[in-house]
């Protein structure tokens, strides 16, 4: 009857009115103790309300209901199918909306409500997936940037295939700590063609040099990307690059002169199809590599190189001096061409201009790296030398304030106002003595501890004649106390004597 009552009154009520009204049954529906009638009443009145021509009121019913499990379906259902400024608010938050109802209001609804999706908690693959493959930029960059979205590696490249070219989403992408390999690799090509296209426009390189220089980032960004990853990740990389073409012959000799032989192993597995384990013994031994080389489809002339590096890369290895980072290794590339050189083959020609560019580029990687140490020292010590200066000058202000402070207490009102007035005047720079600057400050009792004066005679013969009617220990605690020398054992005895006699 009440319910009824309700609806009544909401014929004639103002919009704000109903809106309130609306918002308190909706609140006595979710979380009030109404029985099974009142309830179902109530309900009734929550749908009947989603007639009502105002927005005011769907919107008060939306805020109310979005945050609720106990929400009935339909209610939500509608609301999320309203006019935007309604519908984002359950589409945010309504944990009642399942997978489908998501995709679809995405599918149906604006930019701005497929961000609102986006930024949904424990965003669910399917949904995920559907907003990346229609999703813009900001749709993009917003679930790229929720931590809690389950996105499969298949659709981060996606989106990077889609919008790569966008610098907000590949930050928001390189933001996100499930990054796997592939797709990490995949934002460094991005990255690279990006620079590639702004550097070709503007005539500063020919395209051919700026391929050339894209594939060679590429191909670090790919050993990169499995720095400290398993063999899982690496087994994963290598056969996204082999789907997308990307996993060269020039790639596989980058790993091995890079010491990256967990790359090379995956590799040489999946272009041969054999395991692990068989990759490792033909390594050791150089027929099977030979025969391990031709399985895996590599260039011939391309095998000695392989060889010259694996046998160097095990030299080091066994020396305890592994090559360094990702980046190419000196030692291991001058044993290659080495091993080249000699060949009066001209299908060498080609791989030995490539082994020259490699030691080129790793020439200039240890130039890197040297300036960059030299620089951080060179910071370091400049920024120790700066604190040191502000140590001393601090010391030095404090003592110079201490002085000052204790003149002034020691002066009178009348000094003070000379003090004043010559303190403006700049004064001549004297060397500063702190340990005189130091017994200066100090009070005049402290200093009385510590200064040395003659006694009369007069009184030290009194007191000598006190002391000799002391007993002996008294007079030894004393004289130890004083820093006076002890007597004489044979002038203690006769004293002691005489005293005895008398």
């Amino acid at each position: 009857m009440i319910i009824r009552d309700f609806l009544a009154w909401t014929q004639n009520a103002s919009a704000g009115g109903r809106a309130e009204a609306t918002a308190s049954l909706a609140r006595a529906y979710l979380y009030g103790d109404l029985n099974a009638d009142e309830a179902w009443e109530a309900k009734t009145a929550l749908l009947a309300l989603l007639d009502d021509p105002s927005p005011l009121v769907r919107r008060a019913l939306a805020e109310t209901c979005a945050a609720s499990a106990r929400a009935p379906r339909p209610l939500v259902v509608a609301l999320s199918c309203d006019v935007p400024e309604v519908a984002r608010l359950v589409l945010a938050r309504s944990p009642v909306l399942t997978d489908a109802d998501l995709v679809d209001a995405a599918a149906l609804g604006d930019e701005a409500t497929r961000a609102v999706i986006a930024a949904r908690h424990h965003l669910s693959h399917a949904v995920s997936g559907a907003l990346a493959e229609i999703g813009e930029t900001d749709t993009l960059v917003v679930l790229a940037a929720n931590p809690t979205a389950k996105i499969t590696a298949g659709r981060l490249l996606r989106m990077i295939e889609r919008r790569g070219d966008e610098a907000s989403l590949r930050e928001a992408l390189l933001a996100r700590a499930d990054l796997p390999p592939e797709v990490r690799h995949a934002l460094g090509i991005a990255v690279a063609q990006a620079l590639s296209g702004f550097v070709t426009d503007r005539g500063w390189l020919s395209a051919e040099r700026c391929g050339r220089m894209s594939r060679e980032a590429g191909e670090r960004v790919a050993l990169e990307a499995c720095e400290g990853r398993g063999a899982a990740a690496v087994s994963r990389l290598v056969t996204h690059l082999r789907t997308t073409r990307q996993l060269t012959a020039g790639l596989v000799l980058r790993a091995v002169l890079s010491g990256r032989i967990d790359f090379a192993l995956a590799a040489l597995a999946d272009l041969s199809g054999q395991d692990h384990a068989a990759i490792v013994r033909a390594m050791r031994d150089p027929r099977q590599f030979a025969d391990l080389h031709a399985r895996a489809g590599l260039p011939e002339p391309l095998l000695p190189a392989l060889q010259a590096a694996l046998s160097a890369w095990q030299d080091l290895a066994g020396r305890a001096l592994p090559a360094r980072g990702t980046g190419l290794s000196r030692r291991i590339i001058e044993c290659a061409i080495e091993a080249c050189g000699d060949l009066s083959d001209p299908h060498m020609h080609p791989v030995i201009t490539l082994l020259t560019r490699y030691e080129a580029e790793a020439a200039r990687d240890e130039a890197r790296e040297a300036a960059r140490t030299i620089a951080a020292q060179a910071l370091a010590r400049e920024t120790a030398r700066r604190e040191t200066e502000a140590a001393d000058a601090a010391w030095r202000a404090a003592l110079e304030s201490q002085r000052r402070t204790a003149f002034v207490a020691e002066a009178g009102p009348d000094e003070t106002v000379i003090v004043t007035a010559v303190a403006n005047v700049p004064a001549v720079a004297e060397p500063l003595n702190p340990v005189g600057a130091i017994l200066d400050a100090l009070p005049e009792q402290i200093l009385a501890w510590y200064r040395t004066e003659e006694l009369d005679p007069a009184t030290q013969a009194a007191t000598d004649r006190v002391l000799d009617g002391l007993g002996d220990s008294l007079l030894d605690h004393f004289r130890a106390s004083q820093g006076r020398a002890e007597p004489d054992s044979e002038e203690a005895t006769s004293d002691q004597a005489a005293r005895i006699a008398a």
